[in-house]
């Protein structure tokens, strides 16, 4: 459908109530890949399609699903899973609102929830579940059958890239297994694959293919300026990380910033950090309870709290308006990942940046992230007199922080999902016990040997910093 001769809603074929509630939330106009998409779906035919992030792709399936829904309600009526809890409870709300005026009941099964509770509520019938394929696999194979999913209308894959790519295969096959064979699937994501594009000719219906292309041709959308800041090697980065923020804020005191860092344990420690240096934040990583994570990203949706810092959990789909600076402290190794992270700054037409630290032994990975972006990222100079000004105040906060980590026991949880799947796979506990117990001794003995290298490697990168320093000179 051509988007030039598409106004409104309406002109999709979406009935008033739906055009109401869309209006109620300040929804009046579709973007183009709603404006693809949505009749397609409407047709009954398959869909796969693929937009840049903060396109509008929720409402792209949540619409059609819901008209249809509207002219033949019944319980269970679609599937709609996704990577993640925040991106789930998301999707959740929006089906809430959208479908207010149709008594719609809504269902959760994601991990980090009461599994009795979510149990309850599908022996319920709810008529759309939202779930992650982790926990739904578990519930369908713990039985007892107390509820179906082969009379499902829609099945849809929401961030299909990720969950097609290998790491849930497992989980996917067991939940395919329980869907009926006729049915209209819907794949979305932020990046076309070779996996999507696959899927055309391996789906049942009649398959609509969508990718959405401005007419820059880039990856990420136009109003996100891109940069990258050369770091000297060792322990200096979060140095760097805080002057960034700084330099941030000298501008802009009230943008919201996004940090995203490579593991849990990371995330914890950097956060930790800069709270003790001044910039509150909060964190969002998958070793924190379900509760812990709503509350976290509760506050910084309500800018609460103007910092997140967090792992790849919130790198998809989650759609927070006022972000105005993603920090990769860490850069992705996986190009496409860099996307979905940039992707929480510059969304609905606003403007925004993203900022990468980069050591000399990431150089490679920029190369590759510039590629499939399809521009260079600028070089962006940071003050390496000012970094070493706050280095030694950095590093003390950021040793006081392990500490309390450590004696806070944080990482038992690691361990509990490690226990479960060794179990899964089918060792003894006393094999379990002697793999966990070998990894905390060697855990504790690194530990040890950090503690005593720390004061060293901080005179060093010191030296390096003035180095930088001199050579700029």
């Amino acid at each position: 459908m051509e988007s030039d001769k598409v106004v409104s809603f309406e002109d999709l074929g979406i009935n008033q109530t739906l055009v109401r509630q869309c209006a109620k939330i300040g929804i009046t106009k579709p973007t183009s890949i709603q404006i693809n998409c949505i009749p397609e779906i409407l047709a009954g035919k398959d869909c796969i399609a693929s937009a840049k992030t903060g396109s509008g792709k929720t409402l792209a399936f949540a619409l059609p699903i819901l008209q249809k829904f509207d002219e033949n309600p019944y319980g269970i009526f679609a599937l709609i899973l996704t990577p993640t809890r925040e991106l789930a409870i998301q999707i959740k709300q929006q089906f809430d609102i959208l479908g207010k005026e149709m008594v719609l009941k809504t269902c959760l099964v994601i991990g980090g929830m009461d599994m009795m509770y979510q149990s309850i509520e599908l022996d319920k019938c709810p008529h759309i579940v939202i779930a992650t394929p982790g926990r739904l696999a578990d519930r369908l194979e713990s039985g007892p059958d107390t509820f179906t999913l082969m009379r499902i209308k829609f099945w849809v894959v929401d961030e299909a890239d990720r969950l097609l790519g290998g790491d849930y295969n497992e989980q996917m096959k067991t939940i395919a297994n329980y869907l009926p064979k006729k049915r209209q699937s819907l794949f979305f994501s932020a990046t076309m694959t070779d996996i999507l594009k696959i899927l055309k000719t391996q789906t049942k219906n009649e398959a609509f293919e969508y990718e959405d292309k401005d007419d820059t041709s880039l990856a990420t959308v136009k109003q996100l300026d891109q940069y990258c800041v050369l770091i000297p090697p060792g322990e200096v980065r979060d140095g760097y990380l805080v002057q960034v923020i700084r330099n941030f804020r000298n501008k802009n005191t009230t943008g919201s910033i996004v940090i995203f860092t490579d593991t849990c344990h990371n995330c914890q420690l950097i956060s930790m950090t800069l709270n003790e240096i001044g910039f509150d934040n909060v964190a969002l990583h998958g070793m924190k309870k379900q509760r812990e994570r709503a509350a976290a990203l509760t506050s910084f949706k309500s800018n609460i709290v103007k910092i997140l810092v967090a792992t790849g959990v919130a790198a998809r789909g989650l759609d927070i308006q006022a972000v105005a600076l993603v920090v990769n402290h860490v850069i992705p190794n996986v190009p496409k990942e860099y996307i979905h992270r940039v992707g929480r700054t510059a969304r609905a037409g606003r403007s925004g940046q993203a900022i990468s630290l980069v050591a000399p032994d990431e150089v490679n990975l920029v190369g590759a992230i510039e590629q499939i972006v399809g521009k260079k990222l600028e070089k962006m100079e940071v003050n390496d007199k000012e970094v070493l000004k706050i280095f030694k105040q950095v590093s003390l906060e950021k040793r006081k922080a392990k500490i309390e980590l450590e004696e806070s026991n944080f990482g038992e949880q690691k361990l509990k999902y490690k226990r479960k799947k060794l179990l899964e796979e089918g060792k003894s506990l006393e094999e379990i016990e002697e793999i966990l117990g070998s990894k905390k001794r060697r855990k504790k003995e690194k530990n040890d040997d950090n503690l005593d290298k720390e004061e060293e490697e901080e005179n060093k990168t010191k030296k390096k910093i003035k180095k930088k320093t001199i050579n700029k000179q």
